[in-house]
């Protein structure tokens, strides 16, 4: 019995080392929220363009234009 519980100690380290490793790699990930760039014009312009391609794509889902 005495062997399982040894078993049973080196299984949780090992997944406590793998969960601290996991929480440690994921906290440098975070950074700082920035700003926008983007002036008010900027974002005020329009960005979605009618082309054929976007044409052909709702003609091929049946989307209504």
């Amino acid at each position: 019995m005495e062997s399982e519980s040894k078993k049973g100690l080196k299984r949780r380290d090992f997944l406590r080392a793998l969960g601290l490793s996991a929480a440690a790699t994921t906290v440098p990930l975070a950074s700082e929220a920035m700003a926008d760039t983007e002036t008010s014009d900027e974002k005020r312009k329009t960005r979605y363009q009618e082309s054929e391609h976007v044409k052909n794509y709702y003609r091929v889902n049946k989307y209504p234009a």
